[in-house]
């Protein structure tokens, strides 16, 4: 990797933000991790993204692992020296979410996702981006993230808050190392997580969402 050179490691990055995400980055000429649960989809991004695909690198990781985030982390760090950029885009939720119907395997699948799979991403590169005294980490959150509602339900409203909140501390604990967060609280996007919401009498019109390109 050259000195001009930056990289940046995508979660999520099989579809939706985490896609759109990597492809944009690819497109303006950083090297990109590209980590999800299954190889197939992140194969069918690094298809979508034509002449720059060279700069692609693929890892297939389940980021609720800690030791599978760790060796992923490992082997990216090993490819490209450094990691300059993590945006944690992965994210899940279920249709029967709210309190009367939530299957408490359901709660802890979806904060595994969302919330403690983000934070073993982000303890898996805090140290490399210590050494290097600089590095900036993206948390893909939600408008659940600020407000609760019944549309969200409510593991995906604890793990949205909880992302918000571990941006807030890697700001306060880590600002001195060079190293910055931020959250992104976007309202309903057009991805695949739309498929997982419960019918409403009234639900919002697709083409009234955000697209994850936008």
């Amino acid at each position: 990797m050259t000195n001009q050179t930056k990289t940046a490691v995508v979660t999520g990055a099989g579809s939706g933000v985490g896609q759109a995400t990597a492809l944009r980055l690819l497109q303006a000429g950083w090297q990109v991790a590209l980590v999800g649960r299954r190889e197939t989809a992140l194969q069918e991004t690094v298809q979508l993204v034509g002449n720059f695909a060279a700069q692609a690198f693929i890892h297939a990781c389940d980021i609720t692992q800690p030791t599978a985030v760790a060796t992923m982390a490992t082997q990216i760090l090993g490819k490209f020296g450094s990691v300059q950029v993590l945006v944690n885009a992965a994210g899940t939720n279920t249709a029967a979410r709210s309190l009367e119907k939530l299957q408490l395997e359901n709660y802890q699948h979806i904060v595994d996702t969302n919330l403690h799979g983000a934070y073993y991403c982000v303890a898996a590169f805090l140290p490399s981006m210590r050494h290097q005294q600089s590095g900036t980490i993206i948390n893909i959150v939600s408008v659940a993230g600020k407000q609760a509602s019944p549309k969200a339900g409510v593991a995906y409203v604890v793990s949205k808050f909880g992302q918000a909140g571990l941006t807030q501390a890697i700001n306060a604990e880590e600002r001195s190392n060079g190293i910055r967060a931020c959250s992104i609280f976007p309202g309903d996007i057009n991805t695949p997580i739309l498929e997982l919401r419960p019918a409403h009498p009234l639900p919002r019109p697709v083409n009234r969402c955000y697209s994850p390109k936008t």
